[in-house]
């Protein structure tokens, strides 16, 4: 039995690293051992109804279930959801460009058989030189792209990378142009750039495409690259002000989905159950607390 979709201001979403096991962005081989079948299960058990894939392991969903069966799979377990991620370099005119097409139109033809809501792409992490014109004209032909499957195209700005801050972000897609292109705002993000989280509310609503929680110390250790990808907390269990990020956000007009985006040591060591169901109670403690501060 297929279960029914909440309503959108309870709906957690479990972004791909969440629900990847044993897998981080910094290793040479970034596929998840786990079996989607065994992902999507136990997300759905700890109440997510939104799911993210990255492009690595697509490949391997797709010979393991087809298409077809994907879908089905994320039916029968009420995802209602689903974020496809990753598409390296989708900016360059060089040697990445084969890859980085073949990558694009995979996720592309996914998104649309699988009924996505939207695309998640970052800019440059190495924060190199760049033509911001190529840059822009790129992006909205890739927001474009992903319009003509159903879906829009989030790009996740970090601080390290050659579009850091809340402000750059919306500054690149409006000056892309395209309606179906917008940011993903990630609270690690918003707090390590020193983001005041009152900006928040005056973002304009149709360039959310989504937003991810989470939560960390106060003093990163190592890089912000490093302490992003071992390092981060469970919701609520950091310094983030995590209440005045959710009260600025819906004040903004956001009600969800709310991505749930945990990388760190402790969470790969657990059973991917156990990880996903306390990834999913954190973040619902404190989507309440901001619900119970908001009341007069």
């Amino acid at each position: 039995m297929t279960a029914a979709a909440p309503q959108e201001s309870d709906l957690l979403l479990a972004t791909c690293w969440t629900s990847a096991g044993d897998a981080a962005s910094d290793r040479s081989d970034l596929r998840s051992q786990l079996s989607l079948r065994e992902r999507i299960e136990a997300a759905s058990a700890a109440g997510f109804r939104g799911f993210g894939l990255l492009s690595d392991d697509l490949p391997a969903a797709v010979a393991t279930y087809r298409l077809q069966g994907i879908r089905a799979l994320l039916a029968d377990n009420g995802i209602s959801h689903l974020e496809l991620e990753g598409i390296p370099y989708w900016w360059d005119d060089g040697p990445h460009r084969e890859e980085s097409d073949r990558l694009r139109h995979e996720l592309l033809e996914a998104a649309e058989a699988l009924g996505a809501r939207h695309l998640k792409v970052t800019p440059d992490g190495d924060d190199g030189p760049w033509n911001r014109d190529l840059w822009t004209a790129r992006f909205a032909v890739l927001a474009a792209q992903a319009a003509d499957v159903g879906a829009r195209l989030g790009l996740e700005f970090f601080p390290w990378s050659n579009i850091k801050t809340l402000h750059d972000g919306l500054r690149f897609v409006a000056d892309a142009g395209h309606q179906a292109g917008g940011v993903i705002i990630d609270t690690w993000h918003i707090a390590r750039a020193q983001t005041p989280a009152s900006e928040l509310a005056d973002v304009p609503l149709d360039r959310i495409v989504g937003v991810e929680l989470n939560d960390a110390d106060a003093q990163a250790i190592g890089t912000q690259f490093e302490d992003t990808v071992h390092r981060r907390r469970y919701c609520g269990e950091g310094v983030f002000d995590l209440t005045g990020m959710i009260t600025a956000l819906r004040a903004a007009g956001w009600n969800g989905p709310w991505g749930v985006e945990i990388l760190s040591d402790e969470h790969r060591a657990q059973p991917v159950r156990e990880a996903l169901a306390r990834a999913a109670a954190s973040a619902r403690h404190v989507l309440e607390r901001a619900d119970q501060c908001a009341v007069p």
